[in-house]
C-alpha cells in the first residue's frame, strides 16, 4: 500500500534548515529507503519565500498571497511516497526520517487509490 509521508520542519535555523538534521542523515535516510525497494517518489520543496498561497472566496474571488502562513509553527519541507505492506511499517520508517526530530513532524496518510 502506498503512504505519503509529509515532513514538517519544526525549526528552521538561518539557512532555512532544520538544525537537527545533516545533509548525511537525509542522505542515509534516502539510501535506506532506496535500499528498502520501498521508495515510489519525493521531492524536497523550494526554499520557503518563493511560496505563494492561494485561497478563493465562497464568491469565487481569488487572494493570491506572497509567502506562507505567518501564522504557521511548522515548515513542509518535503514529501516521500512509499510503497510498503501496512500503516505500521509506514509509521516505522516515518519514525526514523530525520524530519520528524527536534520538534518536527511526519505526516503519514494513505494514498488513495481510485482504481481499486
Amino acid at each position: 500500500m502506498k503512504y505519503m509521508l509529509l515532513i514538517h520542519s519544526g525549526a528552521v535555523d538561518e539557512r532555512g534548515g532544520a538544525p537537527a538534521c545533516t545533509v548525511g542523515d537525509w542522505m542515509a535516510y534516502d539510501k535506506a529507503v532506496r535500499d528498502a525497494g520501498i521508495h515510489v517518489s519525493g521531492e524536497s520543496l523550494a526554499d520557503l519565500v518563493t511560496a505563494t498561497t492561494v485561497r478563493v472566496s465562497p464568491t469565487g474571488e481569488r487572494t493570491v498571497t506572497d509567502g506562507p502562513f505567518a501564522e504557521t509553527r511548522e515548515l513542509l519541507g518535503g514529501f516521500l511516497v512509499i510503497d510498503v505492506p501496512d500503516l505500521d511499517a509506514a509509521l516505522d520508517w516515518a519514525a526514523r526520517c530525520p524530519g520528524s526530530r527536534d520538534g518536527g513532524a511526519v505526516v503519514v496518510r494513505p494514498v488513495a487509490d481510485f482504481g481499486a
